[in-house]
């Protein structure tokens, strides 16, 4: 087993950043567009934007969201925030403004950062036309605004601050306790109302410790992160896993085929987790014989159903196959991040059956109605502002109601095998179907509509609507692009189904089953 270097003294970010600049040095943290920022200019550029924060006026406890796609500036920002004494709100990076502004009011954050511009689209103006944002004092962009009517990032990493010296960044670095709320990431309920899910600093730093342990992942490792920084699995075992173990990240913005592969051969990759869409992707790209993807040596998936020919092919030789040594499953979820995992020597088949067993610090066991409950290290604070959804989902004996249906074999390995709820996973992106129904209700001519994943070979699952017109001259292309202007596009449903009426039971119920054919 390696080493992370996570200790009982390291148990905050602002320690476990530290403790990786004097552990690694010049090594490189992060290499992005070939340059390199080594684990102690990252230290250093986080010390700085911390100051700034500061003299911004952030206070300990306040709340800071950060919105944008993979980047080293993302990093230096979330890292900043926590070093500061604040809590990161993370949003993701393809939310309309409307869906990002209520994250942040809910949140009450002081302070947002935003990537101007990312996917040709004009966050700024998004955010100003969908509210007026009462509890935020600053924006702050990741790239120079064109305006200049913004601080930028880099204004902030160089701002002269006399009002707050070093030794006060530090002083309040060293205040933060294992036991603060470190991050709040929030995901969408079957209600449709998103709830936001609070860490401690000890649960972030401990998942990204068991997995980076359970993976072998050291300083010898060259780790392209796919998985967005916004999500708990490119965050907590991307960032974090980074600075425990002195691997270098390779960030990527978004999600290209080619470049992947380039990337891969150019930089000789060795770690590559994802949704099984990425190694599908790989698979079937037409270009593949022509990079080298063999310096590739350990792939992690899960999120989705995952085909036994799916592993066997990962780790079979080129030209079959991508020629992968150890190839693992994990099941987890926002409110606990990393629960089950295979390990290194498990057969293909029970990899790609299972999601392996119970990590150190979590324990399982089978419920009522076969629902998979999970307690121990790891599982969330709670939900922020929400004690009710808390209680329900975490009950007096610590274990939390995942709701997800499932088995444990003889071994303790885990097979989920239906969901309670009608959430579905599309390119490893989860989707509630109720926050999207509740969406295409507001569209004029819609009388009732019920929305459910179907498969797709591609994607795992993608959404399909079943909408029951009120007006005739509704149509299903309209359907879809009332729903690409007001939802992310994972959440937009790829098709659309107009019928009479929707199969119900007695009590008024919506037999989603029936939809799904299931």
């Amino acid at each position: 087993m390696v080493s992370t270097g996570s200790t009982d003294e390291n148990r905050t970010i602002p320690a476990v950043l530290r403790a990786a600049a004097a552990r690694f040095g010049d090594h490189p943290a992060y290499v992005e567009h070939g340059r390199a920022v080594s684990f102690v200019e990252l230290h250093g550029r986080v010390h700085n934007v911390a100051r700034s924060l500061i003299s911004f006026g952030l206070e300990t406890g306040d709340r800071v969201v950060v919105w944008g796609p993979n980047s080293v500036e993302w990093v230096v920002a979330a890292l900043a925030v926590t070093y500061a004494g604040g809590t990161l709100v993370p949003v993701n990076s393809r939310y309309t403004g409307p869906e990002a502004a209520e994250i942040i009011e809910r949140c009450g954050a002081k302070f947002v950062f935003v990537e101007d511009g990312f996917l040709g689209r004009h966050q700024l103006d998004e955010l100003s036309d969908a509210s007026d944002l009462p509890s935020v004092e600053s924006v702050f962009t990741f790239r120079m605004h064109p305006t200049q009517a913004r601080v930028d990032l880099s204004v902030l990493e160089d701002m002269h601050v006399e009002d707050v010296t070093d030794a006060e960044v530090e002083g309040r670095a060293d205040a933060v306790s294992p036991d603060d709320v470190a991050d709040i990431l929030f995901t969408s309920g079957t209600t449709g109302r998103s709830k936001g899910a609070m860490s401690a600093h000890r649960q972030t730093i401990g998942v990204a410790a068991v997995w980076g342990e359970l993976g072998g992942v050291s300083s010898e490792d060259r780790y392209l992160v796919v998985n967005p920084f916004f999500h708990s699995f490119g965050y907590k075992v991307g960032i974090i896993t980074g600075l425990l173990t002195g691997a270098t990240i390779h960030p990527m913005t978004t999600f290209d085929v080619e470049a992947t592969m380039a990337l891969v051969e150019r930089e000789r990759i060795t770690v590559l987790p994802g949704a099984p869409t990425i190694y599908q992707s790989l698979l079937t790209a037409p270009g593949r014989a022509t990079h080298d993807l063999s310096s590739l040596r350990l792939a992690v998936t899960g999120a989705a159903v995952v085909p036994v020919v799916l592993i066997e092919r990962m780790r079979a030789a080129p030209p079959e196959g991508l020629g992968i040594d150890h190839v693992v499953t994990a099941f987890g979820m926002t409110e606990c991040v990393v629960a089950t995992m295979c390990r290194e020597d498990d057969p293909a088949e029970l990899v790609a059956t299972t999601c392996g067993r119970a990590v150190p610090g979590i324990e399982t066991r089978i419920g009522d109605r076969g629902e998979l409950l999970l307690r121990g290290d790891h599982v969330m604070l709670g939900y922020l502002d929400d004690p009710a959804a808390t209680a329900e989902a975490i009950d007096a004996d610590g274990w939390l109601h995942t709701g997800d249906v499932g088995t444990l074999d003889e071994q303790g390995n885990l097979t989920v095998t239906d969901r309670l709820k009608d959430m579905y996973i599309s390119g490893g992106f989860n989707v509630y179907p109720a926050e999207v129904e509740q969406v295409l209700a507001r569209l004029e001519g819609v009388a009732d509509v019920a929305v459910v994943g179907v498969p797709d070979e591609r994607m795992g699952e993608v959404g399909k609507a079943y909408v029951v017109p009120a007006d005739p001259a509704l149509t299903a292309d309209g359907v879809l692009a009332f729903a690409r202007k007001r939802l992310a596009n994972f959440k937009v449903p790829r098709h659309v189904e107009l019928v009479e009426a929707l199969p119900r039971n007695p009590s008024g119920k919506v037999l989603k089953t029936e939809l799904r054919g299931t």
